[in-house]
């Protein structure tokens, strides 16, 4: 057995599922779950009727590095969402099962026994496993000394807090890899759901600083959130050449090539951005109504990308989320679970994730809910 499994923590919702061991919800209310970002909105017609279109292709063997059709269409999407060159299908853009995966497996690519990898904090707990499995060390928030750092994850906009890193925040970041010879992975599968402003991308980033190799730098996206189909497990891997020239020979071993129906199904969903407006203003119609209804005793503010909510709370974050289930049967994720203790203070601490997923008229009930439990602690 590889002794490296032993330092894994069981993932946030084990721990929720052991939080609510024994609980029985309010019977008078209905169920609501908020507590995991799986998207509800209906998949576009145009991505099914592609994905059905292709079902001859589950009977070949498809290759790791996918279509070049595939890896166009995400050349071009990023392109005209970035205002960059397209990068080249041929040797900067990969196609991969999920962001999930690639995270994890990216880390097994680039990173030597004994480095160092930097998280946010809070974070998603896959950068953390990903730097365990490798031999690596996890580092939370940003390190009092960035010698021995092989790999940033950077997350923007970010899960959970919905924060969106400016140009002044990539510039430094940049700087760093340089002087200390970092690989940066950008994980930015929120970045089509945007309330106020597009999100800056790392790719738009580094064109925008004269970067234009994209050294050392390498982003991943999906189509989980953006066009509401995270059962296709589809996304990309984009950036440096030569990280991605090893990242596709890892793969090859690792056996993760993408069905060729799921890729002409991605190739109809990157070349179309009616759905994902729609999406956005859905979203938004969430937060425009569930907003004005938090106060105090709770703090919420409107975050610049993503579907959550990042609630301050008065009491225990574990206890809010345990009472809120029993007693009003609303089910979030305890913030703390998010997030590791460093320097003596955990950053979800006193703080719930709520993922505003659900119908709207479910997620305005589940903040009267919340209201009204708040209001008697």
């Amino acid at each position: 057995m590889n002794p490296l499994l032993q330092k894994l923590q069981p993932y946030p919702f084990e721990k929720l599922r052991a939080l609510l061991s024994g609980v029985t919800p309010a019977p008078q209310h209905s169920p609501i779950n908020l507590s995991i970002g799986e998207p509800k909105h209906p998949t576009p017609a145009l991505v099914k009727d592609a994905l059905a279109g292709a079902l001859d292709g589950l009977a070949a063997y498809p290759a790791t590095i996918g279509l070049p059709a595939l890896r166009q269409a995400i050349a071009g999407w990023l392109a005209r969402r970035y205002g960059i060159p397209a990068p080249d299908p041929d040797t900067q853009v990969l196609p991969v099962n999920g962001t999930r995966e690639a995270l994890f497996a990216f880390a097994q690519t680039v990173l030597a026994p004994g480095a160092k990898v930097v998280c946010p904090n809070p974070f998603y707990q896959i950068y953390e496993g990903a730097a365990l499995l490798a031999g690596a060390t996890p580092v939370y928030g940003e390190p009092q000394s960035w010698d021995g750092v092989g790999l940033v994850y950077a997350c923007s906009p970010s899960n959970p807090s919905g924060e969106v890193m400016n140009l002044h925040d990539w510039k430094r970041l940049f700087e760093l890899s340089d002087r200390h010879g970092f690989v940066i992975a950008s994980d930015e599968c929120y970045s089509e759901i945007w309330l106020d402003e597009a999100p800056l991308g790392a790719l738009e980033a580094a064109h925008r600083l004269g970067r234009k190799s994209y050294e050392r730098l390498v982003v991943f996206s999906s189509l989980s959130k953006r066009s509401n189909c995270p059962g296709m497990r589809s996304g990309f891997a984009a950036g440096d050449a030569a990280l991605l020239k090893k990242f596709l020979l890892y793969r090859t071993y690792h056996g993760s090539a993408m069905s060729l129906a799921v890729q002409h199904a991605s190739i109809a969903a990157w070349s179309d951005e009616a759905h994902v407006r729609e999406n956005r203003r859905l979203y938004a119609e969430k937060f425009d109504r569930v907003l004005p209804l938090i106060r105090a005793p709770l703090q919420a503010d409107r975050p610049q990308g993503g579907f959550y909510l990042w609630m301050r709370t008065p009491i225990d974050d574990t206890q809010f989320v345990r009472r809120l289930y029993a007693e009003y049967n609303v089910l979030g994720l305890p913030g703390s679970y998010l997030a590791r203790e460093a320097a003596g203070h955990n950053p979800g601490r006193n703080r719930v994730r709520m993922a505003l997923v659900a119908s709207t008229a479910e997620c305005v009930a589940a903040a009267g809910r919340i209201m009204e439990f708040a209001k008697r602690l």
